[in-house]
């Protein structure tokens, strides 16, 4: 969960009707401001207090303003220091841009810049410590946690939950939407069980041939049918005394449903074209995106075979803030170079509907991580609905400006069906721009082509 931080200020100044009505405006600002009237004096209490960025002029009767800005950037060094100078001081202040100050201000300074700089100052500094809160979890998590990332309440009780159920040698269900870690929570289920010693064995009923799913499941004897040159061990008994997990459930054949009914009930297998019943120890978990129960293809003998224990997923949009921290995961694995998200990519990520949930976070972050000229607002552009209404007051202009922009062109393509000269013709856009623009939204003339 991202910190929530008090706007707290620091401001040093000597002369006393500047200090009173510096501090009135930036109250009025929103900000909680404590006031010092000589650097020493202030330097006792910065160092031992949460201030949120500084702010002092740079000629103080006690101590020069680059001398203290060296004292609290060895100490603070991550703190924000705006510095307030005469005319005659911009050399100075220029000079301790180079020392560490965030930025310097001219006397007499116009109280709104004033307020503009140290809202910018706060908010660099916030998002500062949410990222190093972020990767210090990120660090520091062990166990499940390490697998099922997330500091939101619902991930906690989520992990709280699945380790309950593993420790029940019992049958689950797992709901959840696309993209939002079946499998992963299923594996999970298996390693903190006392199973974890023997196979974790996967299957996704919705990719199996209909023909072929029978004799993946419980597998066949040589010559049961053509192309069967040798015995073939299925998934159910390769799974003995370890974990099966049925992915996408609701997509197995009736008929299938029926021959895994009976190897829950008898606990045995019979491999295609044999006769010898083979014993087996099986906990089954199964994910579907849906209520198997009301499900029209999906018996109810079987559901209730496997519907012993449920856990349901929750999507990523109601996780919190693990969008952030997720983003941070995924672009450390990818690059531990990459740069850090802009106060733009923030908004995209806090907004956006994720309707490919954690899976589709994932493609974003590393795509961030390895095109270092892309924004996460440029990434999600290129994606259909990226920004719901509901969320576009929160979005930054240029994230819907150029939503909205590659809308047009993608309208203008279909109406042409690709035709350039003509797209060009009717947006008014030079050639390069307008190539630029399609790499630049993915879209590709041989998609429109005929369309």
């Amino acid at each position: 969960m991202e910190l929530h931080m008090t706007r707290s200020i620091a401001l040093i100044e000597d002369d006393e009707i500047v200090r009173q009505a510096t501090s009135q405006w930036l109250q009025l600002a929103g900000f909680d401001v404590t006031t010092f009237e000589t650097g020493q004096g202030a330097l006792d209490q910065v160092f031992t207090s949460d201030f949120d960025t500084i702010i002092t002029d740079v000629r103080l009767p006690d101590i020069d303003g680059i001398d203290l800005l060296n004292q609290i950037k060895q100490r603070l060094p991550d703190v924000p220091v705006i510095l307030i100078t005469g005319h005659g001081d911009v050399d100075m202040a220029v000079k301790a841009l180079q020392q560490g100050a965030y930025d310097f201000i001219e006397k007499p300074f116009d109280p709104e810049r004033l307020s503009q700089t140290v809202s910018e100052a706060t908010e660099k500094y916030h998002q500062g410590r949410e990222r190093e809160s972020r990767l210090s979890y990120l660090d520091n998590i062990t166990g499940i946690e390490q697998v099922l990332i997330g500091r939101s309440k619902v991930m906690c009780d989520l992990r709280e939950q699945i380790l309950k159920v593993a420790s029940i040698d019992t049958n689950v269900i797992i709901y959840g939407e696309t993209g939002c870690g079946k499998e992963l929570v299923a594996n999970c289920l298996h390693e903190f069980s006392q199973r974890n010693k023997h196979p974790f064995v996967p299957l996704n009923c919705g990719a199996i041939p209909e023909n072929l799913f029978e004799s993946e499941l419980f597998g066949h004897e040589a010559g049961a049918f053509t192309g069967a040159a040798k015995r073939r061990i299925g998934k159910l008994e390769f799974a003995d005394k370890g974990t099966v997990f049925l992915d996408e459930i609701e997509s197995m054949p009736l008929s299938m449903q029926v021959k895994v009914l009976r190897t829950l009930q008898d606990n045995v297998v019979e491999r295609v074209g044999g006769n010898q019943q083979v014993s087996v120890d099986l906990r089954v978990i199964s994910a579907a995106k849906h209520d198997l129960l009301n499900h029209p293809d999906f018996r109810q003998d079987l559901f209730y075979r496997l519907n012993v224990a449920q856990i349901h997923l929750p999507p990523l949009n109601e996780r919190e803030d693990d969008a952030l921290l997720l983003f941070e995961h995924f672009t450390q694995e990818a690059n531990p170079e990459t740069r850090q998200a802009s106060e733009a990519d923030r908004h995209a990520l806090l907004s956006y509907a994720w309707p490919g949930n954690v899976r589709e976070l994932r493609n974003v972050a590393i795509r961030f991580a390895l095109d270092e000229m892309l924004t996460v607002g440029e990434i999600l552009s290129c994606r259909p609905n990226a920004i719901s209404e509901s969320a576009a007051a929160g979005v930054p202009l240029a994230v819907q400006v150029q939503s909205f922009e590659r809308k047009v062109i993608h309208e203008s393509l279909v109406r042409h069906q690709g035709r350039i000269n003509e797209v060009m013709q009717e947006l008014d856009l030079p050639r390069r721009t307008l190539n630029q623009k399609m790499v630049r939204y993915a879209l590709n003339r041989s998609d429109y082509v005929n369309s």
